[in-house]
C-alpha cells in the first residue's frame, strides 16, 4: 500500500460498499415501481375496455330506439367521465346534447328513489323528462351517432 493509512482504506472500502448496497436497493425499488406502473396501466386499459363496451352498447341501443334518450344520456355521461385517457377530451363540449340532457335531469329520482315520492310528483318528473327528450332528441341522436363514430 502506498502512503494512505489503513484507516483511510477501510473508510474507502466501507463507502464503496455503502454505495453498492444503495445502488442495489435503488435498482430494486425502480424495478418494483416499473412493475407497479405496468399493473396500473393494464388495469386502466382493462377498465377502459369495459367502459368502451358499455358506452358503445348504450349508444347503439339509443340509436336504434331501444333505450330512452334520457336514461341513455345519464348512463353515457357518467361512463364517459369515468374513462381514463391521456389528454382526455372535453366530452361535455364534444357531446353537448347528451350533457345538456344530463344536467337537466340529474336531480330527478331514479330506481328505488322513485318509490319514495308521491305518484303525482313522479308523473311531473316524467312529463318534464319526456319534454326534454322531445326538445333535445335531434341533438342527442346526433351526439350518439358522433360518439359511435368516435368509438369505432
Amino acid at each position: 500500500m502506498s502512503d494512505i493509512p489503513l484507516w483511510a482504506w477501510l473508510i474507502l472500502i466501507a463507502a464503496v460498499l455503502i454505495v453498492a448496497v444503495l445502488a442495489f436497493v435503488a435498482g430494486r425499488l425502480l424495478s418494483r415501481l416499473q412493475a407497479q406502473n405496468k399493473r396500473r396501466d393494464q388495469a386502466i386499459e382493462k377498465r377502459n375496455e369495459r367502459l368502451y363496451e358499455s358506452i358503445v352498447t348504450i349508444a347503439k341501443s339509443m340509436d336504434q330506439g331501444q333505450c330512452p334518450l334520457s336514461e341513455g344520456a345519464l348512463r353515457l355521461v357518467v361512463l364517459l367521465d369515468l374513462r381514463v385517457d391521456p389528454g382526455k377530451p372535453d366530452y361535455a363540449e364534444r357531446y353537448e346534447g347528451l350533457h345538456t340532457m344530463y344536467e337537466r335531469i340529474k336531480h330527478m329520482p331514479t330506481h328505488e328513489a322513485r318509490k319514495k315520492y308521491p305518484k303525482a310528483e313522479i308523473r311531473k318528473y316524467d312529463d318534464e323528462r319526456e319534454g326534454y327528450e322531445k326538445e333535445l332528441e335531434d341533438a342527442i341522436l346526433a351526439d350518439v351517432r358522433q360518439l359511435l363514430k368516435d368509438f369505432s
